[in-house]
Order: structure tokens, then sequence, then C-alpha cells
């Protein structure tokens, strides 16, 4: 149901003559009950301008700034209002208020199972704003509860479809690309509440942790990983400098190195490099053979 926007008429000079209705109204069953001529017609009619008056005030109804009133005629959807201020529209209109300010909340803390299957908590900001107070209306029962029910599926959804570590240089993961994992987050929401009328403005991650029961081995396993990445730069850095170094002492004709120098040359070289403790240099005043 597509929102259908009507008018409405503004609610001052609606009290004005609703008021003056009443107060002619008064006047004359009080001007009657003191006179004897009075005619039971005159006093019919003044009782039928007072209900008038009464009717036309139930019609008034008032709008707050990012504020829409839903309007029905028994049950049939008429249209939405959006004037602010005192208003007035037919008295058997049904009227629900729906804002569209912009609100947020931060769901609870999931406990959910990352890719990997490691369980893992986490938690998201969610910025949204009704934009079509019919479709909030009348699509869902409840928007608001829709909304937090909605954001908390799409968050797990989203939590089990990548992993919390990025295992590989262009793999996205929880911790290492919150930015696409935000974008993601937001695009599963407005495909979830588009339906609602509503629109997300923005969707991050607001807490994310491994489990309490599983953290301190996956701080180790971290660490470990760290470690072996480390180790591998370090191995690839000192084989170029050693594959530099050969061909450097070869092009220039600095010494000849037969394969089983060059072989020992490389054991040192690659000790020296790798190492994570300084090295002690000795000097050897024998020869090799």
């Amino acid at each position: 149901m597509k929102e259908k926007q009507i008018g409405s008429l503004p609610g001052i000079p609606v009290v004005l003559v609703a008021g003056a209705g009443l107060i002619g109204a008064a006047w004359s069953v009080l001007t009657m009950m003191a006179s004897t001529s009075a005619t039971p017609v005159a006093f019919i009619a003044a009782v039928l301008v007072a209900a008038a008056g009464i009717f036309i005030l139930a019609g008034l109804y008032t709008l707050e700034p990012n504020q829409a009133a839903v309007l029905s005629l028994f049950g049939k959807y008429v249209g939405t209002v959006k004037d602010a201020g005192l208003r007035w529209n037919v008295p058997f209109y049904a009227k629900r208020r729906v804002s569209q300010r912009v609100r947020n909340f931060e769901s609870g803390r999931l406990k959910v199972n990352e890719l990997d299957g490691s369980p893992i908590e986490i938690a998201a900001v969610i910025v949204w704003q009704v934009l079509d107070a019919s479709e909030a209306v009348y699509n869902v029962d409840d928007y608001e509860s829709f909304v937090h029910i909605q954001s908390e599926a799409a968050l797990r959804a989203m939590a089990t479809s990548y992993p919390y570590d990025q295992h590989e240089d262009d793999q996205i993961s929880l911790r290492s690309h919150p930015a696409e994992i935000s974008e993601q987050l937001k695009r599963h929401l407005d495909e979830r509440l588009t339906q609602a009328g509503v629109d997300v403005i923005e969707a991050r991650i607001s807490h994310l942790a491994y489990a309490p029961e599983i953290a301190q081995a996956m701080l180790q396993r971290q660490q470990a990983n760290a470690v072996i990445a480390a180790r591998t730069r370090i191995v690839a850095g000192a084989v170029g400098m050693v594959e530099m170094a050969l061909s450097e002492l070869q092009k220039n004709g600095v010494v000849q190195l037969d394969e089983e120098r060059k072989a020992h040359m490389v054991s040192n070289l690659l000790t020296v490099l790798c190492s994570d403790r300084g090295i002690q240099p000795v000097v050897n005043a024998g020869s090799l053979y």
C-alpha cells in the first residue's frame, strides 16, 4: 500500500466557528428558559446547533513536526496528513499518528557462530526512519517491534556469513573490514524493512568479541598467527637479501664461490637474518675444508 497524502483544514478557524455555534446555542437555550413564549422548534434547533458544534470539534487533532496522521474510514485507508499544528478532518475518520523522526537503537549482544564456527558476541547500532506511514501502519502489526526483530535477524545472518578474523589478504572479515560489514548489514536491513515503509539510514557494529569461553584460546591463536605471519615475512625478506648478495658478488667478480661455499654462505646469512636474537660473530681462522 503506497502512501497518499490528503489535505486538512486549519484547526483555529474550525474552533472559532464551532465555538461560536456552541455559545449561540447555549445563549438561545438560556433565553428560551427565561421566556414563556419559547417554542419547542426553537429549542430543538438550538440543541441541534450545539450537537453540530460538538461533532465538528471531534474532528480536531494536532500533529507535531515530523509526525504524520494515517486516516481511515470504516477500515478503508483514506490518506495521510503531514501538516503540523492543529488540523481538522471529517470526524468519522479514524486517525493514527506515526512519528517520522530519525530514531536509533542498539541491539542486544547476540551470541552467534561466525563462518569458521567459533562463538562470538556481536551487537549493532541501527539508525532508522519511517518514510511511508501507511505501509508502517497497514503492512505490519507493530512496525517498531518489526524493526527490532528484523534487525537482530539480519545481524545474525550477516555474522554467520563472515569469519571473525582475516585468513587471506583479500578476504573480508568482521574485525578487519568494519566499513564493508556495515554496508552489508545496511543492505540486508533495507531488504527486510522496506515493506514496512522504513528506511535504514545507518547500521554499524558497536560490539564484537569472541565468546568468553573461548576468548583466551582465540587470543593465543591470534598471537600464533601474528608470529607466523611475521616469520613468513622475515624469511621472504632474508631469502631476497641472500639472493641479492650472491648475485652482486658473482656479477662484480669479488670472489668465486663453488656450490658448497655458496651453501655455507646462504646458511650463515639466513641464520643471522632470521634469528630473533642477537648473533655473536665468530671468525673462522682455518679453512672451510
